[in-house]
């Protein structure tokens, strides 16, 4: 099988913002402060243009992870068109997350952690590195923001 042709820098990244603007679920990857096993989980997200909202029972692996480290990675598509984000997570109680950010993962997620009886907590993602590739002939170039920064201009 031949590959396509590998894609420009400002094409990955115009393809990766389609993808958050428009995919609903993610794998996310998180360990704990203790050096333990990493643990992943598919979550729903939303994309507000510069974070990701996630949310995740507060005791679960996920949760404790987030809120000890305050890290993780999210792999967001097939495996041949991936889009991988190490990013900062800062936990929001349902309580303190603004109403209209709660109406907007309820909609586009179709799942309300608000109506559970599970203590859930959100979290805001900021992404610190993007990567994306399809083949091998695109995993040179396939850093796309480093230290925050997207490295590729609009």
């Amino acid at each position: 099988m031949t590959p396509p042709p590998a894609r420009t820098a400002g094409q990955r990244k115009k393809d990766t913002l389609h993808r958050l603007e428009h995919e609903v679920d993610a794998w996310v990857a998180t360990a704990g402060a203790d050096g333990g096993a990493p643990h992943l989980v598919p979550l729903s997200f939303v994309w507000d243009g510069a974070t990701l909202l996630i949310a995740t029972a507060a005791e679960s692996p996920t949760g404790r992870n987030l809120v000890a480290t305050g890290r993780a990675r999210l792999g967001i598509g097939p495996t041949r068109d991936v889009v991988l984000i190490e990013g900062t997570a800062r936990a929001v109680t349902p309580e303190d997350l603004p109403e209209e950010d709660a109406e907007v993962f309820a909609g586009k997620t179709g799942f309300d952690p608000r109506l559970l009886t599970t203590r859930y907590l959100y979290f805001y993602v900021l992404p610190r590195r993007v990567q994306a590739w399809r083949e091998a002939n695109e995993l040179e170039g396939r850093e796309l923001m480093r230290d925050g920064a997207w490295l590729v201009a609009d």
